[in-house]
């Protein structure tokens, strides 16, 4: 995969649209639903300094599916070093329920509920850790109701 949720039905690129351009399908290509934008996407990211990595560096998925039910974390990511590459985050977000507990496992700390975050210290940083709705279809959260969520951590952490 050339980029982070590029399967057309998750809807992460539909709840960014939403939050930034209320528009859902603004990173989708004209009439062909099942292609998002990637450059336009990867401008979007760096414009708004935001930084997408997985909470793991190697995984089994014991099951041929996407669920994350049955995923072994094999190799964790070493939060600590990727975040010395990024003096300048200051806040965490992750959009599943296993990358969630898989970070509050790594930083030795609870899992926030969905929608909230904690804080907490990361080689000595303060750091919000949040844990969001899943934008996979398969979370029972309508899509408007998760970019609301997505809003609320954006305004709380100053990125419009």
């Amino acid at each position: 995969m050339d980029f982070f949720y590029p399967n057309p039905q998750n809807d992460m690129w539909r709840i960014m649209g939403l939050v930034f351009f209320g528009d859902k399908l603004h990173f989708v290509e004209q009439g062909r639903k099942a292609v998002f934008k990637y450059e336009e996407i990867v401008a979007f990211c760096e414009k708004q300094g935001l930084a997408i990595f997985d909470t793991a560096q190697a995984v089994i998925r014991q099951k041929g599916n996407a669920s994350d039910e049955h995923l072994e974390i094999v190799e964790q990511t070493d939060i600590a070093a990727l975040l010395g590459q990024l003096p300048q985050c200051h806040d965490i977000c992750c959009t599943g329920g296993k990358a969630a507990e898989t970070l509050a496992e790594m930083l030795h700390t609870g899992t926030p509920k969905v929608g909230e975050y904690i804080e907490t210290a990361v080689a000595g940083r303060p750091i919000r850790f949040w844990r969001m709705p899943s934008s996979s279809r398969a979370y029972p959260l309508s899509l408007d109701k998760k970019a609301a969520a997505y809003q609320h951590m954006f305004a709380t952490i100053a990125i419009r």
